[in-house]
């Protein structure tokens, strides 16, 4: 879609397909939802935390990372938990 709100398409056909009807549907991408704030995004955590109540979930074990693993790909601002 260009900026002037024009939508411009040019699809190849064949001969055959040529001076034919044809029928286009128009479905706008829809927009996700706004990136979360720090806060929103700590309130979430806070709030599905523990948040499942069947008894059945199991989380399997996560490994151990290596200390220069952690202290190099830890996102900025998360600190290794031990």
């Amino acid at each position: 879609m260009g900026s002037d709100g024009v939508l411009h398409i040019e699809i190849p056909l064949s001969k055959a397909d040529a001076n034919r009807e044809v029928q286009v549907t128009i479905d706008p991408s829809r927009v996700g939802p706004l990136p979360l704030t720090q806060e929103e995004w700590r309130q979430f955590i806070l709030e599905t935390a523990g948040s499942i109540t069947d008894p059945t979930f199991k989380r399997h074990e996560q490994g151990e990372l290596s200390d220069e693993k952690n202290s190099r790909d830890a996102p900025t601002g998360y600190q290794r938990v031990r």
